[in-house]
């Protein structure tokens, strides 16, 4: 085991570049960057250049060296690399502090909805998947099946709509409020009040982060069971009068889980759990829409921050998801 993980370090670390180096020569080359964006609020502004229609060369040369484009670009990826391994990601044009700062301020937000949705998830569609195994061609799972599948094909957009029209004072019922994730009064609440106050500013945000998710898994879940209750040792316990309820949740759940297990690694990817349609429409400061305005605005150390995280994550939960898939199933030897 230990031969293959160094295995797998040894890949993530060209896999890795390969991530960071794209991203960073799709963004450096695209039209528009913070040196266009800064002369643009010159020429608005009136400043250099006499009436605002041109700037020094000493001002150009100037925005160059402020912003790092003074070098070559092979060179500033290097210097990227080299400042990253300090934890260093430089500072975000936008908001003029450390990209890093930027960054931390936002995942709060962002990771409370998906450890939520992440726990929300799993608690449902286990147990909703083997109740659908059980009933395999009966009334429930057809109906479920149905419901899923109109679940998950509903967009994140039109849900929120829906959602907001139906049930947050939009043309109904004003039952949920739909801005933030806590009331102005919060810090005034007992603890149980302040817990009950982020779950209801939690309800219809999270419905929109999890409703999607619920029939993947859920569908994983019940077709797996189905394969593992059609094996030699469960008919074996079948055979021996053993109770549906001992068969199905104590001898077929955990070699059903496997497929579900291995999927787990994945977790890690709650610290990036931004979704920019949820946030806009539920006006919720976290991951997603800072990705999406530091796209707009060029905030290139922020992308390569937020980049530089999500490819770790990535790569950390891929090798996490072997680990677990051997110790759910100790036939598996990676060598």
């Amino acid at each position: 085991m230990l031969t293959y993980l160094l295995r797998r370090i040894l890949i993530a670390i060209p896999t890795f570049l390969g991530i960071t180096l794209v991203t960073f020569l799709i963004i450096n080359t695209a039209p528009g960057g913070p040196i266009e964006q800064k002369l643009q609020k010159i020429r608005m502004g009136g400043g250099e250049g006499g009436r605002g229609t041109g700037v020094s060369q000493e001002v150009l040369d100037g925005l160059a060296k402020q912003y790092g484009f003074d070098k070559p670009i092979h060179e500033r990826y290097w210097i990227w690399l080299k400042n990253i391994s300090r934890l260093d990601f430089g500072e975000s044009f936008s908001y003029q502090e450390p990209a890093i700062d930027v960054i931390s301020s936002k995942f709060p937000v962002s990771l409370q909805f998906g450890v939520a949705s992440l726990i929300l998830t799993y608690l449902i569609c286990i147990p909703l998947g083997v109740k659908k195994a059980i009933n395999a061609g009966g009334v429930f799972d057809q109906v479920s099946g149905i419901v899923l599948y109109i679940m998950v094909s509903i967009p994140p957009l039109v849900l929120g709509i829906f959602l907001i029209v139906w049930f947050a004072g939009g043309s109904y019922f004003d039952w949920f409020p739909i801005g933030g994730i806590k009331s102005d009064d919060y810090d005034t609440l007992t603890s149980l009040g302040k817990i009950w106050d982020r779950a209801y500013h939690f309800i219809l945000p999270l419905t929109c982060y999890v409703m999607g998710g619920f029939t993947e898994l859920t569908m994983l879940v019940r077709n797996s069971m189905l394969d593992v209750v059609k094996s030699d040792y469960v008919r074996t316990a079948r055979a021996k009068g053993l109770e549906n309820n001992s068969v199905y949740f104590k001898h077929a759940l955990r070699n059903a889980m496997i497929p579900v297990a291995t999927g787990l690694g994945g977790f890690l990817r709650v610290f990036l759990a931004g979704s920019l349609i949820v946030e806009t429409i539920f006006n919720l400061d976290g991951i997603g829409l800072l990705g999406y305005q530091s796209i707009l605005s060029r905030d290139y150390n922020v992308i390569m921050g937020l980049t530089f995280i999500s490819a770790m994550l990535l790569l950390l939960g891929n090798i996490m998801s072997d680990f677990i898939y051997v110790m759910v199933d100790p036939r598996i030897d990676f060598k």
